[in-house]
């Protein structure tokens, strides 16, 4: 009988040791959020989201050529605003909706800093959509909680991740990076 009871408590040992690291590995997971993917700077370096950890994150996809190509000073702006409190802007130019970024890397380059004075890290061009569609944005768009995950529509698309990789919520095109929304849904965020 002791044999038994034995038994039975190191079954129940294991099963909450495997409980336990399963839960510390989800935790793990969830923590590294967009930390994960690694994708070229505009210049071809590879450019790590890790790099970013600690802060809070605004990721855009970008284009040179449309309606909403104007928020690149909005973008700008916030950012130049809350930079030294730990935030951050990703744009990720792409050429999915209407080939309105049809340049090269260096062209884009050329045209975010001379046309809109951009500061903010610009990566190299991806696909957001399709069959090539870039892997972090396979994760924004799959990965993701309700209310965030989804097709991307077009250009300008923001999604807010908190300072341990979480993306949190998702702006569309039409919403500016300056609104009263997004600023505070940062200020929030940003908050010690």
């Amino acid at each position: 009988m002791q044999s038994s009871y034995l038994q039975s408590l190191f079954t129940v040992r294991a099963y909450l040791i495997g409980g336990a690291l399963l839960v510390m590995a989800g935790s793990l997971f969830a923590a590294t959020g967009i930390y994960t993917f690694t994708l070229n700077s505009i210049d071809g370096k590879p450019a790590p989201l890790a790099d970013y950890k600690g802060k809070v994150i605004l990721v855009v996809n970008v284009a040179s050529q449309c309606g909403y190509t104007p928020q690149y000073s909005a973008l700008e702006s916030i950012y130049e605003k809350y930079k030294d409190q730990g935030f951050v802007i990703l744009g990720f130019p792409a050429n999915n909706f209407g080939a309105q970024e049809p340049g090269t890397n260096e062209e884009i380059k050329t045209f975010c800093t001379r046309k809109f004075s951009v500061t903010f890290p610009i990566y190299a061009k991806i696909s957001v959509k399709g069959s090539d569609q870039a892997p972090l944005y396979t994760y924004l768009t799959k990965d993701t909680g309700p209310g965030i995950r989804g097709e991307i529509k077009w250009n300008f698309t923001k999604f807010l991740v908190d300072r341990n990789g979480n993306v949190i919520q998702r702006f569309e095109p039409a919403v500016t990076p300056d609104s009263k929304e997004v600023t505070s849904a940062i200020e929030k965020q940003l908050k010690p």
